[in-house]
């Protein structure tokens, strides 16, 4: 079986907090957008969001020797990380099973910063306006409604690969960048970590 099929390693809210309730245990990379990351994160967890990973996965490769836990919202992004780093050679890699919202859930620890919507959130919102807006439009200009049949068909065709261009394409805008990730102060973190 090679590791583009592979089910990653995973591990449960509870086993996480079980192996980071004395401060130590596996390094957590958080893949989600710095916006989403800003917005709530497991407190230690570095932000390197999914696209700068990719990009860095050789430098990052030196500076993670230890067990690595990856953590996206839901756990698709993070299984993504897991096989770039694992075809870039790093051993060690687990996905935390549901991702934040697992987390969240089990009542893990976290930190807050300022509210902003999830991705997937604005995913449904942005899809919906416009098959809403296609479908009025649609009762009174022939043809409109085929604009939702893109929508639909762009959705569906997320759903079978497990990836999302309007929600690659919503991660690009000014709200959900936040702060943007330096890689230099992450390999700096994460080489100083004892």
């Amino acid at each position: 079986m090679t590791t583009a099929t592979a089910t990653p390693a995973s591990l449960d809210a509870a086993a996480l907090r079980e192996l980071t309730k004395d401060g130590s245990g596996p390094r957590l990379l958080d893949v989600r957008t710095p916006g989403e990351f800003h917005t709530v994160h497991i407190p230690g967890a570095y932000n390197v969001p999914l696209d700068t990973l990719r990009e860095h996965r050789a430098d990052l490769l030196h500076h993670l020797d230890e067990d690595v836990v990856l953590i996206c919202r839901s756990g698709a992004r993070a299984a993504q990380a897991e096989q770039a780093l694992s075809e870039a050679g790093l051993p060690n890699l687990r996905v935390l099973q549901g991702g934040m919202v697992a987390w969240e859930a089990a009542g893990g620890p976290v930190t807050r910063g300022a509210a902003r919507w999830e991705l997937e959130r604005q995913v449904r919102l942005v899809a919906g306006s416009i098959v809403l807006v296609s479908g009025l439009v649609g009762l009174a200009v022939p043809g409109a409604g085929l604009v939702a049949t893109a929508v639909g068909a762009g959705l569906t065709f997320a759903a079978v690969t497990n990836t999302c261009a309007m929600g690659m394409l919503l991660a690009k805008l000014p709200y959900n960048r936040g702060p943007r990730t330096d890689i230099n102060s992450v390999i700096a973190a994460l080489r100083s970590r004892p």
